[in-house]
């Protein structure tokens, strides 16, 4: 079935066993140092069992001022060669070939993350938006001398065992601000026409050759499109891939963006499954070296579709191994069903790392714990209750069951998902779906009964002779103390109205932006309902990953939703909302439906009866409070995981 996706192809030598890629993702799993740590290995190896063909670590800095975030990868000196050493080795236990991605950031490194001391460093001195001073250019010699450094670190990760390296020309780091008349100003012999832009990493592939040999694999990362004003665009990106094939290029691998266009290089559900791809097979139509292509490639099927179409040679599917690094395993072996999509949420992954923080995967509680060695089947199985069917619930569940435990599950609805189905409704959301329905199968392929219309109580549970009792309960809509909110006979609240049952009238007002309030609102508005947000934050969204949060907003421009921010509801009405703005003035947004979105607030029932009868619990995800999905999945894991 996956004739093309597990065809091996050969590259300087190395035979990679089929064309699943990891693509480089920072982590912030090594130390400040640059040096692996178990974490680090531990994460990768995980990958290389799960099938994957190749794997690209992520960005190893080539000079300690390079840093984007605190804990990334370095071999910018020798005393970093022994612990990155043992990844490889790891690796290649797998018949999984690796190569080290290198990189600078330039101007997009923060000076947090660099020694004391250091300055920001670019091509020009401009400074990056969302950076926090201006950088120094580096001299004519310094980039010379810079050259070198990426040859240095590309020779040290030969001697770690890698099995070529991954130059890092995308995305708007270094060798971008090089590229791209957007960011390079220069009047040197490395700035002005293309030649000369394209000399820094002309260079550096002749550096590496020179150094590292012939069976070294040079791959290079670009931005197709950098989808900014005087940006790179895919021409001029055909162009520079051609000149670094000349320069002696053994694969590209074609991205889009930089940091102005985050959205787009690391997409969200809002961007269409391999949005991209035309912009790789345009630049495989002109070279002769393989070329990948990457984003939101979440299924080995549609991994399958990209190869025949002649779009790419491999396919990189960055976040998908992140949610399941099986997959590969369970694509050849006919498991569809057990694979755990990535949902393009960017809550786990992008919205933590931004924080600088190590990331997380929403949907794969496991993700970063890989060395800590999964679950370990119990000495004496324990009879599990668990109140709640939501993603806490059932992750407790299958964690639980994985250990060896006996466990049933009472959800008071007809169906599985918790307030997380309600979230698959919004436009771009569907891929939700996906998720419950594969915790759903787990659960039934390890045999937890789930009981469906039955309420947990007190007195099931005694009945049940439970040893170990899991409350995920969930939240319940908050209800602000709005006057005329409970007198109004047009108010309602997001969930009923995204699980169907309100039927909206032709003006819908929301009250309350953050990203459920302002979900629902996209979901009127492309029921064609004339929509108003009234948020009292400065900004709607806020709680959304970039990604979502900047496409959310277009979407909700294009299709006319009134916003309102910094406003105070007055007053529900039968007929709209009395609001005032941040200035004293009072306004009235008429409406058919009003709809509040004003956050959650914990199911605190089951708790109290359970405390009253003296039955011990523990609590997991919004049944302690109101958060994101992404503590109640990893909640419930690591309690069930622990009976």
């Amino acid at each position: 079935m996956f004739d093309h996706v597990f065809s091996p192809i050969t590259i300087k030598g190395h035979t990679i066993k089929n064309r699943l890629a990891v693509p480089a993702m920072v982590t912030d799993f090594c130390n400040k140092d640059g040096t692996a740590t178990e974490r680090f290995i531990a994460y990768h190896e995980a990958k290389a069992k799960g099938g994957w063909g190749l794997i690209i670590t992520e960005d190893y800095n080539v000079a300690p001022e390079g840093h984007g975030f605190s804990c990334t990868a370095g071999l910018w000196n020798d005393d970093q060669i022994e612990s990155h050493s043992k990844l490889p080795e790891r690796v290649h236990k797998y018949g999984t070939t690796i190569i080290a991605q290198i990189y600078h950031c330039g101007r997009q490194t923060h000076t947090s993350a660099i020694p004391e001391g250091c300055h920001t460093r670019s091509s020009s001195a401009i400074a990056c938006p969302f950076g926090d001073e201006i950088p120094i250019p580096f001299t004519t010699q310094e980039v010379k001398e810079m050259v070198s450094k990426y040859g240095d670190t590309a020779l040290r990760a030969k001697k770690c065992g890698f099995d070529g390296v991954e130059i890092h020309g995308a995305h708007g780091y270094l060798i971008t601000q090089f590229f791209s008349p957007y960011s390079n100003k220069r009047l040197d012999e490395y700035g002005g026409n293309f030649w000369n832009r394209t000399r820094f990493a002309r260079e550096i592939i002749s550096d590496i050759r020179k150094k590292c040999g012939d069976d070294f694999i040079i791959d290079m990362r670009i931005s197709a499109d950098e989808f900014v004003e005087g940006g790179l665009t895919i021409e001029d990106s055909k162009a520079i891939a051609v000149m670094m094939e000349k320069a002696g290029l053994d694969m590209i691998h074609v991205s889009v963006g930089n940091y102005l266009s985050v959205d787009l290089n690391v997409a969200s559900s809002y961007s269409a499954h391999g949005w991209f791809t035309d912009w790789a097979k345009q630049v495989r139509e002109i070279v002769k070296i393989p070329v990948i292509t990457v984003s939101r490639v979440n299924d080995p099927f549609l991994a399958d579709e990209i190869l025949a179409s002649g779009k790419a040679d491999i396919i990189a599917m960055g976040r998908a191994s992140l949610c399941d690094p099986e997959m590969p395993n369970k694509a050849r072996d006919g498991r569809f069903e057990d694979i755990r999509r990535c949902i393009g949420c960017n809550d786990g992954c992008i919205g933590v790392l931004f924080g600088d923080e190590p990331i997380t995967c929403v949907l794969n509680p496991e993700l970063g714990h890989e060395y800590e060695g999964g679950i370990q089947k119990a000495a004496n199985p324990k009879n599990v209750a668990i109140a709640g069917a939501g993603p806490a619930g059932l992750y407790a569940a299958i964690a639980a069951a994985r250990a060896g435990h006996n466990v049933t599950v009472f959800e008071r609805t007809d169906h599985n998902g918790g307030n997380f189905y309600t979230a698959a409704i919004p436009p771009t959301k569907g891929e939700i779906t996906d998720f419950l329905v594969w915790q759903r199968v787990q659960c039934e392929k390890l045999g937890v009964k789930i009981r469906y219309n039955t309420p947990a109580t007190a007195d099931l549970i005694r009945e049940g002779n439970f040893d170990k009792v899991i409350v995920a309960t969930g939240s319940h809509p908050a209800v602000p103390p709005i006057p005329g909110i409970k007198d109004s006979r047009i108010v309602t609240n997001a969930q009923e109205i995204l699980e169907g049952r309100i039927f909206p009238g032709a003006k819908c007002v929301v009250i309350g932006g953050g990203q459920v309030g302002a979900e629902t609102a996209h979901f009127l508005a492309q029921m064609l309902r004339n929509v108003t947000i009234l948020e009292m934050l400065p900004e709607i969204a806020k709680d959304a990953a970039i990604a979502v949060n900047w496409h959310l907003k277009k979407d909700l421009e294009d299709r006319k939703v009134a916003v309102h921010t910094s406003v105070k509801v007055l007053a529900i009405k039968d007929d709209g909302v009395d609001y005032e703005t941040q200035s004293g003035e009072k306004c009235f947004a008429p409406a058919d439906t009003v709809i509040v979105a004003t956050g959650y607030r914990s199911n605190e029932e089951l708790k109290t009866e359970l405390d009253a009868a003296g039955i011990a619990y523990t609590a997991v995800g919004d049944a302690i409070r109101a958060r994101k999905v992404n503590q109640a999945t990893h909640e419930g894991y690591e309690a069930g995981k622990n009976v």
